[in-house]
């Protein structure tokens, strides 16, 4: 079950030549594919281009008219791969990748793929992004584009341009026989607007056409001498069949007057901020129109050195706004002006950061910076020459609390780490490692387990090096999505081969739950286009893990500290693999409740479980708390005088899960947590019985209130 579901949307994929195409960025790139006559299409999911893949998933049946073959490939790696079908034949094809995490895993079929070359178009579309709202590292995958020598696309962020750079990224790929990376950045994913809609194109040769008619060529294998000739062929003829391309298309842009003191280099990714920039420093309107002069590089690599002379001559200084490090575009046009003789002056991350998201403020101070410095007659007065320095901005690191990320209300994996915080508590600290996914949350507050990652699905291996016979097991965590991408083979399969003596905790929640809810191999779930339900259990024993223990409820916490003691104890010298199933909670709700709010709203009796703390009973110790960190357990301070400390509290986002109670009978915690169901539509003898215990509650608690004694005193 997917985040979210595109069905609608994806109605408008079917809108011909001369209509009107409104909708996001994600979706307009999914239309540009058929209109340019895609073959295949392919990838792995992963913010910022979750939804691409979403998109695709909801629009098999539209593939399927046109002849387009669509597989939710098991790696970013096994993506790359399926672009071989490119190589030989005239069929144009398309993969996504989750940023430079994907590009990672990518790399050793992209440097094949890139070394052999194309017939057909082949197309990636990656996600990217920077700043502290990234979910990866801030690494840039522009290197790779100048290691493999592949060609690089950074459109601007509106709708038409993104379609545009789409086509013609398969036709630079044909033109010089090279695999072509479309990169988007989270606003562009995002960004809504319209476009001229074309009819969508079959592919004109299809993937089971081919397979009728097999093509080889020994010159497209990577190996010697071929290997040699591959890198001869990328300078002395792709290469410059690229430039050309690049140049007779018009692929880069140029606003603004054609002369002028200064000018701005940047990607094309940067043109909105740019130009909110610039309005607000009233150099440029809402329209675009610019009194700066910019050059706009929609392709990011290769630079074509005839077009950044020609902007750089009779202006003094150039402004080059590069998001990420290292500066390779800075460094790349300082060479080529300082080949060249020319002395224009070059500014780039000497005012603008080295790091982190370039949003519109960041670039307005830079540009800012820049223009005092090269042609402040440019710049309103105040800005020119302001009367006193901007206030310092304020460090409320020290005053406001950090806010980490953390488990969803009701998570299923919050129990598994409260289970295994108690069994520390008993067995002392272990070496624990995490993987990428939703259970590396386990590393922050108030788990505090776990403090490493070194990529997806390698978790155990990241382990390997201290299974050395000590006193203590190390111990791993993978989920289902890590395990099925890579986890496996590079994991599990390690630990057998090497008779690991450590513990592997497969975090199974039925998707994967962390890149938006898609199905894996062994969801639970139906699915009419993938094969699901095929268990973990059976993968890990087929490999030859001989340890298995399979827990399918993980909010039983007391069982999940005994197969957890069980494992850090037991003589057993092998691998040891413990897998931990619960539904992601996200998913769950989001299917539940419309179907529950729907027999409710029907008049049907539906009873929805609700746990609360009772105040007479909390002590207000908050070990709950500190083994849970669930959302909704909070705090409460009472109006009694006699007590000051706040006492636990669950307000209403409770999902019912049950997690706190369990906690709290296996930490031996006490007994203030209670479960409550709330009744939707009752019999009508639960309404009398409900009022006449209501009634009688009523009755106690006045009595009662009347014998408290009283410190009044009389008028």
């Amino acid at each position: 079950m997917a985040e979210r579901s595109f069905k609608a949307e994806v109605e408008h994929l079917r809108l011909g030549a001369g209509e009107t195409f409104t909708g996001e960025g994600i979706l307009a790139i999914t239309k540009a594919l058929l209109e340019s006559g895609v073959g295949y299409v392919g990838g792995y999911q992963g913010a910022p281009i979750s939804h691409l893949m979403d998109v695709l998933a909801d629009a098999q049946d539209l593939l399927a008219e046109l002849g387009v073959r669509f597989e939710a490939n098991a790696s970013e790696a096994a993506a790359t791969a399926m672009l071989a079908a490119s190589v030989h034949y005239p069929i144009r094809g398309a993969v996504t990748y989750k940023g430079p995490v994907g590009v990672n895993v990518a790399s050793d079929a992209l440097a094949n793929l890139s070394s052999s070359g194309v017939n057909g178009g082949a197309l990636i579309v990656l996600g990217e992004d920077y700043g502290e709202g990234s979910s990866i590292m801030q690494e840039r995958s522009h290197a790779f584009a100048m290691k493999s020598q592949f060609w690089l696309l950074d459109p601007r962020p509106n709708l038409p341009s993104i379609v545009r750079a789409v086509k013609q990224g398969f036709e630079l790929s044909e033109a010089s026989s090279t695999p072509v990376m479309l990169m988007v950045r989270i606003r562009s994913c995002h960004v809504t607007g319209q476009f001229e809609a074309a009819d969508n194109i079959p592919p004109p040769l299809t993937v089971r056409e081919a397979l009728a008619e097999p093509r080889k060529d020994f010159r497209r294998v990577v190996l010697p001498p071929m290997s040699y000739a591959h890198e001869r062929e990328k300078i002395e003829s792709r290469w410059p069949a690229a430039e050309a391309f690049i140049i007779e298309r018009a692929l880069n842009e140029r606003f603004g007057p054609r002369q002028g003191k200064i000018g701005i280099v940047l990607q094309g990714g940067m043109y909105n901020g740019v130009i909110r920039g610039l309005q607000r420093l009233g150099l440029a309107d809402l329209y675009g129109n610019t009194d700066v002069p910019l050059y706009v590089l929609n392709v990011t690599y290769p630079l074509v050195r005839t077009e950044i002379l020609d902007f750089a001559h009779g202006k003094d200084a150039l402004l080059v706004v590069e998001e990420g490090q290292p500066e390779f575009i800075e460094q790349s046009v300082a060479s080529m002006l300082f080949k060249e003789g020319v002395q224009t002056r070059l500014a780039g991350k000497d005012v603008l950061p080295m790091v982190g998201e370039y949003t519109g403020e960041v670039l307005r101070d830079g540009m800012t910076a820049f223009l005092r410095e090269t042609a402040p007659d440019l710049l309103p007065g105040q800005v020119r020459a302001p009367n006193r320095d901007a206030p310092e901005i304020p460090d409320l690191s020290k005053t406001v609390p950090v806010r980490p990320p953390g488990f969803c209300t009701g998570c299923p994996e919050r129990p598994i780490f409260a289970a295994l915080k108690i069994v520390q508590q008993e067995l002392g600290e272990h070496q624990i490692t995490g993987d990428i996914g939703c259970h590396l949350f386990a590393a922050l507050p108030p788990f505090e387990i776990g403090g490493s990652t070194m990529g997806y699905g390698l978790g155990p291996a990241s382990n390997s090096a201290f299974d050395a016979g000590g006193s203590k097991r190390a111990i791993s965590i993978i989920g289902d999505g890590g395990f099925w991408h890579n986890g496996l083979a590079s994991s599990i399969g390690n630990m057998v081969f090497n008779r690991s003596d450590s513990v592997a905790v497969i975090v199974d929640n039925y998707y994967s739950a962390a890149t938006g809810g898609q199905d894996v191999p062994s969801s639970r779930a139906s699915n009419p286009t993938k094969a699901t339900n095929n268990p973990v259990g059976a993968a890990v024993r087929g490999v030859g893990v001989k340890w298995v223990r399979e827990i399918d409820r993980t909010y039983d916490v007391p069982r999940m500290c005994e197969v957890f003691r069980e494992a850090l104890t037991t003589d057993y010298g092998g691998p040891k693999v413990i897998i931990a199933s619960s539904e992601c909670m996200l998913n769950r709700q989001r299917r539940e409740k419309p179907l529950r709010q729907q027999s409710i709203n029907s008049g049907t009796r539906i009873e929805v479980p609700r746990f609360g703390v009772d105040e007479d009973i909390c002590t207000g110790d908050h070990a709950c708390i500190r083994l849970s960190g669930c959302p909704s357990l909070s705090l409460k301070t009472l109006d009694d005088p006699l007590r000051d400390d706040p006492v636990a509290h669950i307000d209403q986002t409770c999902v019912g899960c049950g997690n706190c109670g369990e906690v709290a009978e296996a930490a031996a915690l006490c007994p203030s947590f209670y479960r409550a169901d709330i009744v939707h539509n009752p019999t009508g003898f639960e309404r009398w019985r409900a009022g006449i215990a209501s009634r009688l509650i009523g009755h106690l608690q006045g009595r009662r209130q009347r014998k408290l004694l009283s410190f009044g005193g009389a008028e």
